[in-house]
């Protein structure tokens, strides 16, 4: 596809990205016999269609610096054994 063509697209770039991204998504779940990976691109496909549910840092105040409290602490754990 060239970029003229690109131009005369009515649909936004990240939409078509959006698009791929559900259909391998789709792909992948139609060949999986599992349960727990059918349930896990289930869960992928509801969040690439509705990135609100995405919780970002914000929502939860100060979880970054106590996951890098945890990730120290694991550290020095292993260094200890």
């Amino acid at each position: 596809m060239t970029a003229a063509d690109m131009e005369r697209m009515d649909v936004p770039l990240a939409d078509v990205e959006l698009q791929t991204a559900c259909e391998t998504t789709r792909k992948a779940m139609a060949r999986t016999n599992s349960p727990s990976d059918r349930i896990a691109y289930a869960n992928d496909l509801f969040l690439l269609t509705h990135p609100e549910a995405c919780s970002t840092g914000a929502d939860y105040p100060g979880f970054d610096a106590w996951i890098a409290q945890q990730q120290n602490l694991n550290t020095a754990a292993r260094r200890n054994r």
